[in-house]
């Protein structure tokens, strides 16, 4: 058993927001921070004040977590990055939004005696004496404390406040991770009602000392307990906070939904998991009657959730493409018009949305990559409308006087058609490439709609179907958005995003073969035609080749490609190297091409180059962030690994950005979940000299002086099939339409309670749908048995460090 926690996060938009710059603009990006550990990183959007962003993303993390925090940027080449405002949202908000948060948040001044964050490590206790009680503090620690400095760091000192009385620490110069081991005492009264202060501040030579938190106590409980001892983590003080500046900062559009997860053992969900299964194996041909009712009881504001977590349930059980097929027929069954299939958002058309991007992105990539960053480097302007034409925007030709419309558009379907010729070509020529599973489940749909519409009339039906999924869903929403498929880091210019829509269009016009009332929809779209045209005809045999795949060649390939290990995660990485012996010794980082498999880390000169492994998978015992003062760069990360010969050994990688640094320790995270001997603690900075640089402690094998955040992840759609997890989620979406089917099951049975659960508890239910109900109440009673043995904790106290 184990409670896990996700974000599911979607930053939607700006408006209103101030200029920053002198052009009386602003280049807004967004930073995401979960307890103030920034995770997520926007793209900017240029010149402008109303940015419309539309990124989603997947964080899983401890539910332990506090607040998610958006802080709006304005980028800035020659300077520091201006702060806009931020919109914080705390757990408990959260919470209390089971369907999500939703809307438009304004954004708030940041203010720096808010920005507090990190915990601080106490132990309390009354202390009799002679003729008066003592209260004892003792001072013991403190990690991850905001860095003040310009060095990214600071200088702390804990100030400790009784009855008037206060006592301070000595300073620990330039760490955020600081060691005291300092006790203060103070004489107790009777019936003492006072609270004790603890107090983090960072001490400045020259201007005032900057507040870094602080945590504050009952005396008059901590008299009933006599001891107390733990992290604590700090918090702000709202008596040293200004008046918020709102409505004059602007607002931001999220979407944020918290979902808090218990997952039971495997075993408990094996019942509800066969259950299924046998359903989508019996198909049509058995009396099965869940998965249409589970379609039919399901919301369109979740369907897309529950055809995501449905797929992922039957792919991890090797029946994809069988659950699929279901849903076509059971789609064909009620359509009458050919020209209607699969063109409501329903399970089938979400499910198979949710198949493409799991199983098809990397065939994506390889087809789509190569096209769109020419398009990206090319920048050219296009443009095919002669109502949108702005021959100002093309600039002068080789007989140096401005281009006429008709030039701006023959130049534009020139290279249009450019574009979409080469797409159409890599295309033809990825049939192999298309992963197996992939191939044989458009055979299924197209066998599945030529046996459902099989006269002459309806010969392009089939072909249609399988490139309103493949063209229209997955195809031609990547090029339109070529950043929320990962093709990009950064968002397309005003000019690029054009060239990208009337390719897409032209995409479109390809996948709906030509018909009339597409041609029809955009009359200045003709200049294509010619290449459209030839386009079909590629089309059409390239789905021919594509569901030619016989059972025994489908098995072959995918024996195939799961000997070849495809990487979990490759690209350009700086690697730490040390240049010199002793106290004059420098660094450096030296660029490698890095691919990680479910083997090995491994590094090579360029991504064509033989690889060496660096790191074996097994050997990996955490994977965290470095100070950024420690080489005096950011978005370094570590990997800490036994070598062959056991002894600890540790690499230093260097990122481009914040969420390539994420991505890679997300990727290496979940590729050494099991592994044994993961550290509980790490240090966050470098042993540099006779010390760490982080908590200045001269023992290099001493004890991390933070905890490591190991279940802090991105889902992305390489990530391994959790299983117990999707089963979760489905049991979760089944137990909020339980009633719905309870009333379905009234009415399947007469009209009597008679079968919807068996009196006897040794008695099997005699329906499928008789025994979902009693397979629900089974979980329900599972969990409840589960969160009765889960002790509280203490929401300010934090558990001390283990390793």
């Amino acid at each position: 058993m184990a409670k896990r926690s996700s974000l599911s996060i979607r930053i939607v938009e700006g408006k209103n927001l101030p200029a920053k710059d002198i052009t009386g603009s602003s280049d807004p990006y967004c930073i995401m921070k979960v307890d103030n550990e920034p995770i997520i990183r926007t793209a900017t959007v240029w010149k402008t004040l109303c940015p419309f962003w539309g990124e989603e993303y997947q964080v899983r993390m401890p539910p332990t977590f506090h607040a998610v925090a958006f802080y709006v940027m304005d980028e800035d080449a020659l300077s520091r990055d201006d702060v806009i405002g931020k919109v914080c949202l705390t757990r408990d908000t959260l919470a209390s939004h089971p369907k999500g948060f939703s809307g438009w948040a304004h954004l708030t001044e940041v203010n720096p005696d808010e920005e507090v964050q990190g915990e601080i490590h106490l132990r309390l206790e009354v202390v009799p004496g002679p003729r008066v009680r003592w209260l004892r503090c003792s001072v013991l620690e403190a990690r991850d404390l905001a860095p003040k400095d310009r060095n990214g760091a600071s200088d702390p000192f804990v100030r400790v406040r009784y009855k008037g009385r206060t006592q301070e620490t000595s300073i620990v110069k330039k760490s955020c991770y600081p060691r005291w081991n300092e006790t203060f005492e103070f004489e107790l009264g009777e019936g003492a009602t006072e609270e004790l202060c603890v107090e983090a501040w960072d001490w400045d030579l020259v201007s005032r000392n900057d507040f870094l938190g602080k945590v504050v106590f009952n005396v008059q409980r901590l008299g009933a307990a006599q001891q107390e001892e733990g992290w604590f983590r700090l918090q702000p003080d709202q008596s040293r906070s200004h008046q918020r500046d709102e409505g004059n900062l602007g607002s931001l559009h999220l979407e944020v939904r918290l979902r808090d997860e218990t997952v039971l053992p495997s075993a408990c969900y094996q019942p509800l998991v066969q259950l299924l299964c046998q359903e989508v194996k019996l198909g049509n041909q058995g009396p099965g009657q869940l998965i249409p009712l589970i379609e039919e009881t399901t919301s369109a504001e979740c369907r897309q959730d529950v055809a995501t977590n449905l797929l992922k349930l039957f792919l991890g059980q090797g029946l994809a493409k069988d659950f699929l097929d279901l849903l076509f027929q059971l789609e064909l069954g009620r359509t009458s018009e050919a020209n209607t299939l699969f063109r409501s958002n329903s399970l089938a058309s979400k499910s198979m949305e949710s198949f493409l991007k799991v199983a098809g992105m990397r065939y994506l990539h390889g087809v789509l990559g190569p096209i769109i960053d020419r398009v990206f480097e090319e920048k050219k302007y296009v443009e095919l409308d002669p109502s949108k034409v702005e021959v100002k925007d093309v600039g002068c030709s080789g007989l140096h006087r401005p281009q006429t419309e008709a030039e701006v558009l023959e130049q534009s379907a020139q290279t249009l058609r450019g574009h979409l010729g080469a797409l159409l070509g890599e295309l033809c020529r990825s049939v192999r490439a298309c992963p197996a599973v992939v191939r044989a489940t458009f055979r299924q749909l197209f066998q599945r709609v030529r046996e459902r519409f099989p006269s002459a009339q309806h010969e392009n039906v089939p072909f249609i179907a399988v490139t309103s999924f493949l063209c229209l869903r997955f195809f031609s929403p990547a090029i339109m958005s070529p950043k929320l498929f990962h093709l990009r880091e950064r968002h397309a210019d005003a000019r690029t995003s054009r060239t990208l829509l009337l390719l897409a269009k032209a995409v479109q016009n390809v996948g709906n073969m030509d018909t009339p009332a597409s041609r029809a929809k955009e009359a200045w779209m003709e200049p294509l035609q010619p290449t459209v045209h030839k386009g079909v005809a590629q089309l059409k045999d390239f789905i021919t080749k594509l569901v030619d795949i016989e059972e025994k060649e489908e098995l072959e390939l995918q024996r195939t490609l799961s000997l070849q290990a495809p990487p979990v995660k490759e690209g350009p990485l700086f690697i730490h190297r040390t240049k010199g012996k002793g106290p004059l010794m420098s660094s450096s980082f030296k660029k490698l091409y890095f691919s990680l498999t479910t083997e090995a880390l491994s590094f090579a000169k360029t991504p064509s180059s033989k690889k060496s492994a660096l790191i074996k998978l097994a050997n990996i015992r955490a994977a965290e962030k470095v100070e950024e003062k420690s080489f005096g760069s950011s978005h370094v990360m570590q990997v800490i690994y036994t070598d062959d010969t056991g002894r600890p050994q540790t690499a230093y990688l260097q990122c481009k950005c914040v969420n390539e640094l994420n991505q890679w320790l997300s990727a290496l995270r979940k590729v050494s979940i099991n592994n044994t001997g993961l550290l509980g603690s790490y240090h966050p900075g470098i042993f540099r000299g006779d010390k760490w640089s982080c908590c200045h402690q001269r023992d290099r094998t001493d004890r991390g002086c933070d905890k490591t955040r190991s279940r802090v992840t991105l889902q992305e759609w390489n990530d391994p099939l959790d299983h117990d997890l999707e089963a979760q989620l489905v049991y979760r979406h089944l137990l909020g339409v339980e009633a719905t089917l309870r009333e379905k099951h009234r009415e399947l049975s007469g009209g009597t309670e008679a079968g919807t659960v068996p009196e006897d508890p040794g008695e099997a239910p005699k329906d499928s749908l008789a025994q979902l109900l009693q397979v629900l109440q089974d979980l329900r009673e599972a969990h409840s048995s589960s969160s009765a043995s889960l002790l509280p904790s203490e929401p300010n106290c934090l558990l001390e460090l283990q390793t």
